[in-house]
């Protein structure tokens, strides 16, 4: 072989070895520009029971310091006051009556709602992520169908671990995947177990980019805390749970920030409709269940270190359906068709943009459309619902699924009605009442009659969302 041929051979496998190095260092460069995205969804946490929604008792100091960290929303609102309608609506972008999830799974209700299950044609987060390169991980409380074909790992999640459905639903097993790996639960532990699965999935996924959902339990009913907080802090259960998923909350943190990923990774904490017994709704009429503000809205708060200005927030009007949204623009994921999403995207909301995100929105009771509201008025089409059960001496309130030290193991001093979440006064409600809620939060008077020409507005509007969800549920029946 004479020099000149040794030489070019030479030149090729450095220049191969170049093109690798190169190749090798944009794809890594590519994948670093993913940002990761912790969702981290609390179950019936009310507007008013975190610490910088100012609860006077209640601690959550980790929680609080996200919040200082980044963004929080005073006026986002869930779609539907009661969990899976919300969840579907997250991880699909679309109101509950769009993507066919109106109404809870509940294994122990009956035929009909042991089968109910999010719609296999709807397209979720998780399945969109992946497509662009995301490892994607659900932790917690699923409910969007518990039946072989509708388990998170047949949505799009490569893992999964959790009770699929809500806590005081018997049977409350815990789940890996599709095979219950622990029955019966002891549900003080559960708030950990979720947490400890948590850091082990963002240490081991830290080098490419991931989606992990991390929907706690708590505080939903039966409340528990491990022995580390039970009876700790000083404000009961409730004050318990909460001191222990604000702490977790705050491993999670700690975690990103201990591995280097703050800059690259977008952190947002909710809830997926308001209090229940024992929480705090912040002052707002009702309670979870109900189309009382104290049904809809809830805390919201995103971190995404470099990218979020620090402390600050924001009454913007904004939805649970903005969430995916967001996470879809901050990801560059794009939807592989034209169906309608509901949400917005939150990002220049999240960098100071003040812009209006939505001139109305919606919100549902059941299969209703129930109420529409801008941001300052909100009308209620539908009469509105109470959840204030009978209560006395003679007829005292039980809840049927309440621990029972076999089937549901948790603490036994759980709340009942006489620990209210939300207001119960104010004006008799009826269809057709409109509310100031900018000069009236609490929805205590009836402003209709000031304002004929808003309801007018709303009810339009209304009309054209109601008749577009009839002839929706027509083509889906036939």
């Amino acid at each position: 072989m004479n020099f000149k041929l040794r030489s070019m051979i030479k030149i090729s496998i450095v220049f191969y070895f170049l093109l690798t190095f190169l190749y090798t260092s944009m794809s890594h460069a590519a994948e670093s520009a993913k940002p990761n995205v912790i969702m981290i969804l609390a179950d019936d946490l009310g507007y008013g029971d975190l610490g910088c929604y100012g609860h006077p008792t209640f601690k959550t100091p980790h929680i609080d310091q996200l919040a200082k960290e980044g963004i929080k929303l005073t006026q986002f609102n869930t779609p539907a006051p009661f969990c899976a309608p919300t969840r579907a609506s997250l991880l699909t972008g679309r109101y509950p009556w769009r993507c066919g999830m109106t109404q809870n799974p509940t294994p122990d209700g009956g035929e009909i709602a042991d089968k109910v299950a999010l719609p296999s044609y709807e397209l979720l987060l998780p399945q969109l992520l992946k497509s662009n390169g995301y490892s994607a991980a659900m932790i917690g409380k699923w409910h969007l169908g518990h039946h072989a074909g509708f388990f998170p790992t047949d949505r799009g999640f490569d893992e999964y671990l959790g009770i699929p459905y809500s806590n005081d639903m018997r049977p409350v097993s815990l789940f890996a995947g599709t095979k219950v790996i622990e029955y019966p639960l002891v549900q003080a532990t559960l708030t950990q177990r979720y947490t400890d699965h948590a850091l082990s999935y963002i240490t081991a996924h830290q080098t490419k980019p991931f989606f992990l959902y991390l929907a706690h339990a708590m505080p939903h009913k039966p409340l528990a805390s491990s022995e580390e907080y039970y009876q700790k802090s000083g404000t009961g259960l409730y004050g318990d749970v909460l001191a222990e998923l604000d702490a977790c909350v705050g491993k999670v943190v700690a975690k990103i920030d201990e591995l280097g990923l703050a800059k690259n990774t977008l952190i947002i904490f909710s809830s997926d409709n308001g209090a229940w017994y024992g929480g705090s709704c912040g002052g707002l009429r009702g309670m979870k269940g109900t189309s009382w503000e104290g049904g809809y809205r809830v805390p919201m708060i995103a971190r995404w270190t470099g990218k979020i200005p620090a402390a600050q927030s924001s009454d913007n009007l904004t939805v649970m359906m903005d969430l995916f949204a967001t996470i879809m623009a901050a990801t560059h994921t794009n939807m592989s068709d034209n169906r309608v999403i509901d949400g917005k995207n939150l990002l220049p909301l999240f960098t100071g943009d003040k812009t209006p995100v939505h001139d109305v929105i919606l919100g549902m009771q059941g299969g209703d459309i129930a109420t529409i509201r801008n941001a300052q008025f909100k009308l209620h089409v539908k009469k509105a619902s109470h959840r204030v059960p009978l209560n006395t001496p003679e007829n005292p309130w039980k809840d049927k699924r309440a621990p029972d030290g076999v089937t549901i193991l948790a603490p036994y001093e759980q709340f009942s009605p006489t620990a209210y979440p939300g207001l119960t006064a104010g004006i008799e409600s009826q269809s057709m009442q409109l509310f100031d809620l900018k000069n009236d939060p609490g929805e205590q008077v009836d402003v209709t009659k000031d304002h004929p020409e808003i309801v007018k507005q709303l009810k339009t509007r209304y009309d054209e969302f109601q008749q577009e969800s009839l002839k929706l549920n027509s083509k889906t029946k036939n």
